[in-house]
């Protein structure tokens, strides 16, 4: 009996190991499926219930309506057309022609280093030269870099349409899925498995929500700060930034840079203003919005939530976003529900 029970053992270890090897590939589209679905679903209840959709058709209808909501902003917010591209390249060639103005006086009073930014600032508008020279060497890491994330969005592309495919399926089968998921769960942990199975929806609808809710916001935020500062093209920048802000990067790639031109461009009010906004109105419901709606779904610590943003998108790129918190919520419930269960034991 023991020797059967190891090469049963050994047999299902091979064919779990083998199945990983298969999937591995498609890991990143099958759990964004996974979340996309779960977060959905009552969504996708409430559409099949009113429109007496077969689940078939309700999973089609999804799948097209998540397309589009991710499809349409960046339709809106692509220039329109060659007149754009015209009056942007009219823009790059009177700015170059203009050359950089002189440091503003401010920028020689700050302590320490403003006298040598100065310096090197007046230097560059002298001779535009200068400043091709000093950013030569780091060319080709840029083109580099470029390069990485032009590959990188072909593959995130690619990850999303196969996402939306296997959304479908999980939409059409999702009820029979859920009865084998929890009954598994019920076997491996027992009476355990129901909180685990709640604490799990809740982080992962938190997560979801606090990270989508600040990409709205802050695209918003950023979208009128480069409006009212009189950036070109607030509404596709804008869409950018709240894209962004799903990366520890965040928004700052958008607003620093325009706030930068103004500056550079003779309208130093305005390019203060935009940095300043960008501080404390943009980047402060960064910090306000996300913790809050990932805590409240996840019930997790501050520190917890935010180690488990961070460290999920530094172990697994964008989707450990939602897997970091998640897992962490996981955990903090199992060692929570061992602790408790300690204290019971040693209460009687």
């Amino acid at each position: 009996m023991t020797v059967e029970r190891l090469l049963l053992t050994l047999l299902l270890g091979g064919v779990a190991i083998g199945c990983v090897l298969v999937l591995y590939p498609f890991l990143s589209a099958i759990l964004w499926a996974a979340i996309l679905t779960y977060t959905t679903w009552p969504l996708y209840e409430h559409l099949r219930t009113r429109l007496h959709l077969a689940r078939t058709g309700a999973a089609g209808l999804m799948v097209l309506l998540t397309a589009v909501m991710i499809v349409l902003p960046l339709a809106l917010a692509i220039p329109s057309g060659a007149d754009d591209a015209d009056h942007l390249r009219h823009l790059i060639q009177d700015a170059l022609a203009a050359g950089l103005p002189g440091a503003p006086g401010w920028v020689a009073a700050v302590p320490v280093i403003g006298q040598s930014i100065a310096d090197l600032w007046n230097g560059w508008a002298a001779d535009l030269t200068a400043m091709v020279m000093f950013f030569k060497p780091y060319f080709g890491a840029a083109a580099e870099f470029g390069l990485t994330s032009l590959l990188g969005l072909a593959n995130g592309v690619l990850m999303f349409l196969l996402a939306l495919f296997v959304a479908f399926f999980f939409y059409a089968s999702g009820d029979r899925l859920s009865v084998f998921v929890v009954a598994t769960l019920h076997r491996i942990m027992g009476n355990r498995a129901e909180r685990l199975i709640g604490v799990t929806g809740a982080t992962i609808r938190g997560v979801v929500y606090g990270i989508l809710g600040t990409a709205l916001v802050q695209g918003i935020l950023v979208t009128f700060g480069l409006w009212l500062s009189g950036v070109p093209r607030p509404l596709l920048l804008g869409v950018i930034a709240g894209g962004l802000s799903v990366l520890p990067i965040g928004a700052p790639v958008v607003w620093i840079p325009a706030s930068l031109w103004l500056l550079t461009s003779g309208h130093t009010a305005w390019g203060m203003f935009l940095f300043a906004y960008g501080i404390i109105v943009v980047s402060g419901a960064d910090s306000l919005i996300r913790p809050y709606f990932i805590s409240r779904g996840a019930q997790l610590p501050f520190l917890l939530t935010m180690l488990g943003v961070l460290g999920g998108a530094l172990a697994f790129g964008l989707l450990g976003i939602f897997v970091g918190p998640v897992l962490l919520g996981v955990a903090f419930t199992l060692v929570s529900e061992y602790a408790r269960g300690d204290m019971e034991l040693t209460a009687t």
